[in-house]
């Protein structure tokens, strides 16, 4: 009598590893997508990023300061894009509270969100009261000619002091770190770069001097 071959037989350890129920797994955390980064060739002297008390938007005769301490981004994304402006209008003025030693870093702070927001290297101008940038320190030690024309080519975020503000075009964004010198020459450098901003300006420094300074030259 012929033999019928047994049904084979599958066992447990054989069918491989048992899936994980859904239910068991930790559904990873979404994390939120930021806006366009424009790639920009990296600013040499930087230290790392510091968050700056959020800024206030603010109209040219009505300074709101922001509460200093509270964290946050410094710069809105939809205040840092704002529409294009006409020839005519005002720019928007944003105060970030910081001291004359941290006006710098807060300053850097705004344009790395302004980069993050969308807007191109070349539409920002950084204007220091106090000591040089240390980009502007680096550059102008290979002559002015070079250093004047990255700012002629307009590629880049350039940075000034605030006695050759009268020199530099305008751009979409301006930024000023009031961070030292004389009374006198944030006195003199705000006017100008208000003039010199088409949608934006940002000043970092002392919200009573500023206010000051701005209430009387806007």
């Amino acid at each position: 009598m012929p033999l019928i071959p047994e049904e084979p037989q599958i066992h447990e350890s054989a069918q491989g590893p048992r899936a994980t129920p859904a239910s068991g797994r930790t559904a990873p955390t979404p994390r939120p997508v930021p806006g366009p980064r424009p790639a920009a060739p990296p600013r040499p002297g930087r230290p790392g990023p510091l968050r700056p008390a959020p800024p206030v938007q603010r109209t040219p005769h009505d300074v709101a300061v922001a509460k200093p301490g509270v964290p946050g981004p410094a710069v809105p994304a939809a205040a840092a894009t704002p529409a294009p402006a006409s020839a005519s209008a005002a720019p928007q003025i944003q105060l970030i509270p910081a001291s004359a030693a941290g006006a710098l870093d807060a300053a850097e702070e705004a344009v790395d969100l302004l980069l993050e927001s969308g807007r191109a290297p070349g539409e920002v101008l950084v204007i220091t009261t106090g000591e040089h940038h240390p980009w502007a320190a680096h550059e102008l030690s290979f002559g002015e000619a070079a250093y004047w024309a990255q700012h002629d080519a307009g590629d880049d975020v350039f940075y000034a002091a605030a006695t050759a503000v009268s020199r530099a075009a305008s751009r979409p964004v301006v930024v000023v770190a009031v961070n030292g010198g004389s009374a006198a020459a944030a006195a003199e450098a705000l006017p100008l770069a208000h003039a010199r901003a088409g949608a934006l300006l940002i000043v970092c420094g002392d919200p009573q001097q500023i206010n000051s300074v701005l209430g009387a030259g806007v």
